[in-house]
């Protein structure tokens, strides 16, 4: 194993001896993860927080983005005085397999070949990521996390851990997600990886080989993708009818200001994301039904986790993974003699309230997380 660590992360590279044996039967003999920390281990390295990021999320939780220059994309709950303090707590995240800031996914060179992986990646799965982060974990020195916190796909990878580490965890906060990804969403996900395969230059996934990028497909995926993280109401709000312009353009163009932010939001994402990581890791999503191997029955999962914390949260407006999903989570643990708190917060933001500045989410997080740390004994 070597590593490439800076003040605050690096690149953790794990050779053939270390391998990540996959769910499918593959596995990735060269696998590098790249990861941001924030704060510093306490003495006897209970105060471990490792952040799980959604879809087209990445390590950069709370720090500039090296590619677009934004802040973090969790500021709202990383950083001094939030829920997540680097004065309190040594602060995780890493970039998920598959993905395509640093750990390994098929954008990389594949050390066998000296060429991209494209599609000869092999497929991922949420138990592949939280095994890598288990490996990652691992060469930190660190063996039990005070808490895994993360939401969407990354509230799924919580769920997972709890599943596969229940010792390696104090507590874990599970926010907009579900057990399994729906018919709904896997047919979101199947136009979005259409409208990618369809661009003349996806080249079946060696584009870069060829020095071309399937931008306009990608940001069609981003586009629709970007539609279920949003509510009807909020969208109303923000946006309603109002143009672009005075008049209409009796034409295509972005007459309506919600077609202008649909298409900034794709044109922007092909700055930062490879699309052959977007059809790997949506694949990943789809897969992901938690049950499946524990008899098909939910609260199996969970039979090993009676000694962690819980917290689920939810949003009113959330018709992406809607509270009823989260209730499913709940039931669950209660039914596996876990305990559990369960917030559903009342909002018009959507999915996308995970990110925003909503209130009520941090009160949660950090009554949740100060009762956590005064059983802990952190300080």
């Amino acid at each position: 194993m070597l590593q490439t660590i800076g003040a605050d992360g690096g690149v953790i590279r794990f050779g053939p001896d270390q391998p990540l044996r996959l769910v499918s039967g593959a596995r990735l003999n060269h696998l590098e993860i790249a990861y941001q920390t924030y704060g510093a281990l306490n003495a006897d390295r209970s105060n471990a927080v490792l952040i799980c990021h959604a879809l087209t999320g990445d390590q950069h939780v709370a720090s500039e983005h090296p590619v677009t220059g934004k802040p973090g994309w969790w500021t709202q709950v990383v950083g001094p005085g939030r829920p997540l303090d680097p004065a309190k707590h040594f602060i995780i995240c890493s970039n998920v397999v598959g993905g395509c800031m640093g750990t390994t996914g098929p954008s990389s060179i594949d050390p066998e070949t000296g060429r991209p992986y494209g599609l000869a990646f092999p497929v991922i799965t949420i138990p592949d990521m939280v095994r890598a982060q288990a490996m990652l974990v691992d060469a930190l020195g660190i063996e039990t996390l005070f808490a895994v916190v993360g939401g969407s796909m990354g509230g799924m990878q919580v769920l997972q851990w709890a599943a596969d580490y229940p010792e390696r965890l104090f507590s874990a906060v599970c926010i907009a997600a579900a057990p399994r990804h729906s018919a709904q969403n896997i047919a979101f996900h199947e136009v979005g990886r259409q409208a990618i395969m369809a661009d003349p230059d996806w080249r079946d996934g060696d584009y870069a080989l060829q020095g071309v990028r399937p931008e306009k497909g990608l940001a069609v995926a981003r586009m629709a993708a970007h539609i279920t993280y949003l509510s009807e109401p909020a969208l109303q709000r923000k946006f309603g009818r109002e143009l672009q312009r005075d008049g209409l353009s009796w034409g295509f163009d972005a007459d309506f200001q919600v077609e202008s932010y649909l298409r900034h939001q794709g044109a922007s994402f092909v700055d930062r994301f490879d699309a052959n990581s977007y059809l790997y890791i949506t694949r990943a999503l789809d897969y992901f039904d938690l049950a499946e191997a524990h008899g098909g029955v939910l609260a199996n999962a969970f039979a090993r986790a009676r000694g962690v914390r819980f917290c689920v949260l939810s949003f009113t407006s959330d018709w992406l993974y809607p509270t009823v999903e989260s209730r499913s989570i709940v039931r669950a643990l209660n039914a596996a003699g876990c305990r559990a708190s369960f917030v559903e917060i009342e909002t018009d933001k959507g999915h996308d309230a995970i990110f925003l500045d909503e209130p009520v989410l941090r009160t949660a997080l950090t009554g949740f997380l100060e009762a956590g740390g005064q059983v802990r004994g952190l300080k």
